[in-house]
């Protein structure tokens, strides 16, 4: 076994204060992270890219604002990871696809633009299973991304680079897209923070869709309060998307501190079984935890759980088979050369794409198909609905939900990849949220078998981040003080 031990990294939240009052510099913060990644992202692989040159001009710009007297923002000299799926203006981006090839966007995703008004840093782009589409990372054309905490083992996925990046110490902080748990699952596996805030309260502009009425970006971080200092800077109404939800930025930090008093914790009594013994020991203590702090544990039920991944695996291919018929060979990426177009497109798609992207496109395909679509597509969107109530039930009795982030700890390279139904079950408690628009959180509480992280799941109603962001600063505040943190 191999390990990476590096996640000894101050917080974002204090790198931008020292940035901004000029007790310490961005060059050096970036530095600090360009080295860590120098001295072990072979063994890593977290990204697809390393942008060094830029990070370090970037941060000298920086460095020369705060010198004139000018407040770089909030996010001042923070290094940033970035998912390998959102645009960024004149670099590759390449969904870990070979299909891409070296497409270089000609704008900047929304979220890139406000982290850089922010002050961030970005330092690369990171690995991913392709097309979002994977929970091990396994399924990039590029190789695999390992987890720093065990480097024979998964970081999960299909975010699993922006994961694997915080929790190796390459940078404070990354985005991930989050279309099914492609966030909670990796911070689960990772031991980060990992949040999916409300479907619309970022924006998806510039972000590479999969299933675009699931996707969502969102951040991975070290603290609860350095996911709730991105969030802010990321989220808002965007014109520019049509599912953006026309209400200013999340306001969370502001929260943080107030507690969990008189909060009631729902508690789903028909949670399908599948946790690991070690995970579940982790969220029943979590429960206490909460129990201690104030809360009140309520008991309610959520079939949605029982039924959720089975809409998914409709509902996501369909979308998935729609927004990737662009990629064709003819406008953008790679194209192979054949004899007549139709030959084109299938030779193009067919070495463009990997087995699971192919896997889902078949799937949607079917499910979108004349004479079926009634009968698969039509009826998964009635199931998405009751799970819409399902959600609506529990919260008229809960504040907040709590579950296993992901049913076990992280598990060997190669474990599951024969097997894509073992594969689709690492995100049975992540799934639902996604269905539901509504926003969830993984937070560190401890570890499992073989010394790995745990990560405990957190779900509240549309708009309600701030709420289950105080439950999530509650819980990192017990780890803290009783030892549990992983």
């Amino acid at each position: 076994m191999t390990h990476i031990n590096d996640t000894t990294t101050l917080t974002a939240a204090g790198i931008a204060a020292s940035v901004r009052s000029g007790e310490t510099t961005a060059v050096a913060s970036v530095q600090r992270h360009l080295d860590a990644i120098a001295a072990s992202e072979a063994d890593v692989h977290a990204f697809n890219l390393v942008l060094a040159d830029d990070a370090l001009s970037r941060a000298a710009e920086i460095d020369a604002a705060v010198a004139e007297g000018q407040d770089p923002g909030p996010l001042a000299g923070v290094t940033v990871a970035l998912k390998d799926n959102m645009c960024t203006r004149g670099i590759p981006t390449t969904c870990s696809s070979k299909i891409l090839g070296d497409w270089r966007p000609p704008y900047d995703a929304t979220v890139v633009t406000l982290l850089r008004d922010a002050g961030a840093v970005v330092v690369g782009k990171t690995n991913l299973d392709e097309f979002a589409m994977g929970s091990s990372t396994e399924n990039s054309a590029f190789g695999p991304t390992r987890n720093p905490h065990d480097t024979t083992r998964v970081p999960g996925g299909s975010s699993g680079g922006s994961a694997a990046a915080v929790a190796a110490g390459f940078a404070s902080v990354s985005l991930g897209s989050d279309t099914g748990g492609s966030i909670r699952q990796p911070a689960a596996l990772c031991g980060t923070v990992g949040v999916k805030p409300t479907y619309g309260a970022v924006s998806r502009l510039g972000l590479i869709a999969f299933g675009s009425s699931l996707d969502q970006i969102g951040p991975f971080a070290h603290t609860v309060d350095d996911a709730a200092l991105v969030l802010e800077a990321i989220s808002g109404h965007d014109p520019g998307d049509s599912t953006s939800i026309e209400q200013p930025p999340l306001d969370l930090r502001s929260t943080l501190a107030q507690g969990v008093e008189g909060l009631r914790v729902g508690r789903i009594t028909d949670l399908p079984a599948g946790a690991s013994p070690d995970v579940q020991g982790r969220v029943d203590e979590a429960f206490d935890a909460l129990a201690a702090a104030g809360a009140t544990i309520v008991d309610v039920e959520v079939p949605a759980f029982g039924y959720g991944l089975t809409a998914y695996y409709l509902i996501a291919p369909a979308e998935a088979s729609s927004n990737l018929a662009r990629f064709d060979g003819v406008r953008f990426g790679t194209r192979v050369s054949a004899p007549d177009t139709n030959q084109m497109y299938m030779a193009t798609r067919t070495e463009g794409f990997g087995a699971e992207v192919k896997r889902r496109i078949m799937l949607g395909t079917y499910a979108l198909s004349a004479g079926y679509y009634d009968a698969y597509y039509g009826r998964a969107q009635k199931i998405r609905r009751l799970i819409a109530n399902d959600f609506a039930a529990a919260y008229a009795q809960a504040d907040v939900l709590l579950t296993p982030a992901s049913p076990t700890v992280a598990f060997e390279l190669g474990d599951k990849s024969s097997d894509p139904l073992a594969m689709y079950l690492c995100d049975t408690y992540t799934i639902p949220s996604n269905l539901a628009g509504d926003p969830a959180m993984s937070v560190p509480f401890g570890t499992g078998d073989g010394g790995l992280p745990i990560g405990v799941q957190l779900l509240a109603p549309a708009l309600a981040d701030a709420t289950m962001f105080r439950a999530a600063a509650a819980l990192e505040r017990h780890a803290a003080q009783n030892g549990v943190s992983s």
